[in-house]
């Protein structure tokens, strides 16, 4: 069985899809819009900013090796062998993703004919039915074609799709941001009244499992920050996701701010985080599930659900 050293490794980890298509096989690479390209091969293969995303099959990655592994069903050592004699005979030239280029089109993925699979998971986590539909009739949540992810949307003021978030309803537990969303518009449901408050969660599933142990739900205006908030600390500033402050920004009768985040270190720091911040202009609470790591333990608490998920991985994309 072939060896090969860490420091070999971590030089053929360092090889980004698009510089390897390029590089090994340029007529496969296919432009699709500013900054996202797609293959040849499979065309639900988005790459963009440096990620790659198979639509179709619901897998993705960064490297290269991952996509030989997972796309082109090569074994680790094949892959190894490939992309270690592609570097010695040919250097590359890595493309510099640093600078990101902002990609204006938002590339939702493909919507199945029904919405069953999806729905299954969601009830299954013990979301109520009823604001799983609702969601659906509004465009808000949808199942992604062929896979089974689940899909939630965010909309601006005129009800246009500005983000999109996806979540495997599988084992893999995967997650990822549809390239072109706008995280100023994460996933959220907006009160059919005037409200001067907002209750902010880490993701999505937290947020349907809070409005289905509160009646009232459509009385509130509910966000999730698109995944994990990490506190970002400097000298003079701790950084608010762009989601709450263009929320904020857009309704300026805000009064509170409901805090409802993981009971994790993760989570307390970001609420104290927010605490700092926030507390100078807006009465802030700080409401944590009484039960469990999140909402969703707590509301699978209650319902006597036996909730047997890997806690998600906390992307900041």
């Amino acid at each position: 069985m072939a060896y090969f050293t860490p420091e070999t490794i971590a030089k053929v980890k360092k090889i980004d899809l698009l510089t390897f298509l390029k590089a090994t096989n340029p007529e496969e690479v296919v432009y699709f819009s500013r900054g996202t390209y797609c293959t040849r091969t499979h065309d639900s293969l988005k790459i963009s900013n440096g990620m790659w995303y198979w639509f179709s099959r619901g897998v993705g990655g960064k490297t290269a090796l991952e996509y030989l592994i997972q796309v082109e069903e090569y074994s680790f050592t094949e892959a190894m062998n490939l992309l270690t004699k592609q570097l010695e005979y040919t250097p590359t030239a890595f493309i510099n993703y640093q600078d990101k280029v902002k990609v204006d089109k938002l590339i939702m993925p493909d919507k199945s004919d029904n919405n069953d699979k999806a729905k299954h998971y969601l009830i299954s986590r013990g979301i109520d039915e009823s604001i799983i539909q609702e969601c659906i009739d509004n465009d808000l949540i949808y199942e992604q074609k062929s896979n089974g992810n689940v899909v939630f949307v965010g909309k601006d003021n005129n009800q246009h799709s500005r983000y999109a978030f996806i979540r495997g309803s599988n084992s893999s537990r995967y997650m990822h941001e549809a390239s072109g969303s706008d995280k100023a518009y994460s996933f959220r449901l907006i009160s059919n009244k005037k409200c001067d408050s907002v209750h902010l969660f880490e993701s999505a599933i937290d947020l349907l499992s809070y409005a289905t142990l509160n009646k009232n739900w459509y009385e509130m205006n509910l966000l999730s920050l698109g995944g994990i908030y990490k506190a970002t600390y400097s000298d003079s500033e701790i950084k608010i996701p762009i989601s709450v402050k263009k929320y904020l920004e857009q309704n300026k009768d805000t009064t509170k701010i409901y805090l409802h985040f993981d009971n994790d270190s993760a989570g307390k720091l970001a609420s104290n985080s927010f605490q700092q911040v926030l507390k100078k202009d807006y009465e802030v609470i700080d409401d944590p599930p009484k039960i469990g790591k999140d909402f969703n333990d707590y509301l699978c608490n209650i319902k006597q659900i036996k909730n047997n998920k890997i806690y998600e991985r906390r992307n900041e994309r």
